[in-house]
Formats: structure tokens, sequence, C-alpha cells
């Protein structure tokens, strides 16, 4: 543990760092969307098998048996909640926790902005994204382009006709890697090398393959072929934001949970409690909408032309 007790942002950026998060407040008092509030500990975990939950353990004053509760790797989950009992429109800005997760774009502990907006598909909350980097950032408008579009670009190679084995050759010629993975593990272990790197003036990537739709939903006419209603905006080759057309059909995403929780016995990772009140409110009809988690470290990383996440933190896991 280091005994350096002073903060690892100069108090400069941290004054830096509270003007844009009155910015970011600002943005959405003037849309008149709704600021909420809902608890960073839940029964439930996340279920995507690559994202590892903090575990801690409630003990009841004056004895009882504990109950295993995690914290939040966003809070997606109770938002949704929130919008099937009516909230509306509605933003958060929270810290939220995934474990194993440090380095220079990384910390376990961060800071998270997510949104809902009812009525909205992903390419009109495209452009509302856009809207407040533009306005935080003083940037261009972000370039759009689907998925397959910028991984020819970059690989030379059409995700829509090329063979496991064509990615597999790829990956070994770019990245010198010789392991297994399934298709979307290529395709996952290539845009993050060969293609992230270079979109370095803002781009916002739509269109991903269907079977990388996590929550969103599938919809038609995005690429040639049915493809995932999702879409990540990147800046200086960094990942800002990652949004969605919402999945509504709670069936779909009962299933989605369980193939998650398959996922999770494949790679050898414990399995872990869903989260039924999610389904609940699904079943009880979430409205039409999109929503969208945006990395506020790394906005205000790129508004101080700061290099690690510790230059825009007050204490970062070696300081805290």
């Amino acid at each position: 543990m280091s005994t350096d007790w002073r903060p690892s942002a100069s108090i400069a950026a941290l004054q830096r760092r509270a003007q844009i998060i009155n910015q970011i407040r600002g943005f959405f008092g003037q849309r008149q969307v709704l600021e909420v509030d809902t608890p960073s500990l839940s029964a439930a975990a996340v279920s995507d098998p690559h994202l590892f939950p903090f575990a801690t353990d409630y003990v009841p004053e004056g004895g009882g048996l504990a109950q295993r509760l995690y914290l939040h790797t966003s809070p997606e989950y109770p938002m949704k909640r929130l919008l099937a009992a009516g909230s509306g429109a509605i933003w958060q800005l929270c810290k939220v926790y995934r474990n194993g997760e440090t380095g220079s774009r990384h910390n376990p502990e961060f800071s998270m902005l997510e949104w809902y907006r009812p009525g909205f598909d992903h390419h009109r909350l495209m452009d509302e994204v856009d809207e407040l980097v533009v306005q935080v950032l003083a940037c261009a408008p972000a370039r759009r382009v689907t998925y397959a579009a910028v991984f020819a670009e970059y690989t030379g190679l059409d995700i829509h006709d090329c063979s496991e084995q064509q990615l597999q050759a790829l990956a070994l010629e770019r990245c010198g890697f010789t392991g297994e993975l399934s298709r979307d593990g290529w395709l996952n272990l290539l845009f993050s090398h060969c293609v992230e790197p270079q979109l370095l003036e803002p781009t916002m990537v739509y269109a991903f393959p269907s079977s990388q739709a996590a929550l969103a939903r599938v919809v038609e006419g995005d690429d040639r072929v049915p493809s995932a209603a999702r879409f990540e905006m990147f800046v200086a080759g960094m990942e800002l934001a990652n949004g969605y057309f919402e999945l509504t059909d709670a069936q779909e995403q009962a299933l989605r949970f369980a193939a998650d929780q398959q996922s999770r016995k494949v790679l050898g990772y414990a399995e872990l409690p869903l989260d039924q009140p999610l389904l609940a409110a699904l079943r009880s009809g979430l409205p039409e909408c999109a929503g969208v988690a945006l990395g506020v470290d790394r906005l205000i990383m790129l508004a101080l032309g700061a290099s690690r996440i510790d230059q825009v933190i007050a204490f970062d896991l070696a300081r805290a």
C-alpha cells in the first residue's frame, strides 16, 4: 500500500473535472431529463461473462444469515426498472465497480454516465451523445460507420463473407495470437487491436454483429444482414460510450441471460445470480427506448489531454 497521501490528480484537473460534471448536469437539465440515484449494491450480478463484479456480504446487526451482495458494474438494471415504472427519460452519474480492471484507461472504481430516452432509437440517441461530446470537447461531430465497413477498412476482411480461418490467420499475422477462440472472439480481438487504435477522430460505430447484441435488439436496415441495434463511440483510439436500442422482450432477455451463464461455465467461471426483478420489469412493460453508458473519466481525460486515468481522479487504486 502506498504511503503517499496526496491525490493522483492535480487540483487544477479536479477543478476542471467539477466544471465538466456541472456541464453534464446542465446538458440534461436543459432537456428536462430526470436525474436519478439507484443503489450500488444488488442481490444480483451482471450477466456479461467478461465482467467481474466485486462481492461482499451483508451481515444483519445482532447476527443472522449473511446475504451475498454485488457492487454494480453499471446502473442499467435498476434504471430499467424505473423506466418500466413510468419514470420517463432519466440519467445518472455514479461510481461503478469492475474487478480486475486497472491500467492507463481503467480503474476498478470509476465514474459512469448512463441515460435512457423513451421514444428514441439508437440513431436518435447517437445524435444526442454527439451533442454532449461536441459540447464538452469542442470537437467535430463524429463520423458514423457500420461495424462491417470499418472492420473492412482496417483489416481488409468482410465480416459477412470471411471464414473463421481467415480471421484466425489475420490474428496471427497482426497480433501474434495463436490460441483458440470463437468467431466473436476473433472479431473482438481484431477489432480491439487493428480497428480501435485507428479511430482517432470522433467515430460512431454501429450495426454490430447480431451475435454481439448484449442487451440490444436485433434490427434490419442498418446493414445488409440483421444486426445489433448497438453503437460505440471512439475518440483518440479509445472507447468512450456504448449504446443500445434496448431489448424489451422479457423472454428473449431470459434466453440471453441463460446463454451468458453457459458462457461463464465454458470459460470456467462461477455462475452468478440473475436479476429477476429486471425480468419482472420487462414482463410488466419496458417502454421503447434507447440507452447509453459513457465513461466520464475518459471524457475528462480527453478534455484535459491526459494520458492516464489517474490524472483525472482524486485517488486511483494505488492510493486508495
